[in-house]
């Protein structure tokens, strides 16, 4: 029931947030609750995955690509991500979750989920690759169509060289899994 929650608070407060424009954050305030915790009382590493979940539901509704990808049969897919932990989490801290898209090439978007205590300080950055599969061409869309599509005028920068090391493990990890029995 907390994911579902904490989906809805967010779709509730989307229009006081305003419309996502590329180059903007999403900012979302939690904090850790009972059902958030492993058994060193800290945010367990798969609801970081869940809450990084909310950041990017947040940019696609307020971007307005859920609306496009229910028009044009789409849906937004992970494709991988990466996560490093600095800091714990403790049960009943306060946090953000401060999502971007940082940049795309082709048909993938790298996007960035920097998880932020009160102090300021980073807890946990996770990293990831997304796309949006139409089902009618059985293809990935190419971002910037996409991007003209919601009718923003934004060009994506080069990607760092840290983005570049992800993208390109990714690209080895995902090749490696599709061609295990």
């Amino acid at each position: 029931m907390y994911v579902w929650g904490r989906l809805a608070r967010m779709m509730l407060t989307a229009k006081s947030r305003g419309r996502y424009h590329m180059g903007d954050e999403s900012r979302l305030s939690f904090r850790c609750l009972p059902t958030d915790i492993d058994s060193n009382l800290h945010l367990n590493n798969a609801r970081y995955m869940m809450l990084a979940d909310v950041g990017r539901i947040d940019i696609f509704y307020r971007a307005g690509l859920i609306a496009l990808a229910r028009k044009n049969r789409w849906a937004p897919m992970m494709g991988g991500l990466q996560a490093v932990y600095a800091r714990e989490i403790k049960l009943w801290k306060r946090f953000e979750v401060v999502s971007t898209v940082e940049t795309w090439e082709d048909t993938q978007v790298i996007g960035r989920h920097r998880f932020v205590l009160e102090d300021g300080r980073t807890a946990a950055l996770v990293m990831t690759t997304a796309g949006v599969y139409d089902f009618r061409s059985r293809a990935f869309i190419k971002i910037d169509d996409l991007v003209s599509q919601l009718g923003a005028d934004a060009k994506p920068r080069p990607p760092s060289d840290e983005e570049r090391i992800f993208m390109n493990s990714h690209t080895g990890l995902r090749a490696l899994a599709k061609n295990m029995k």
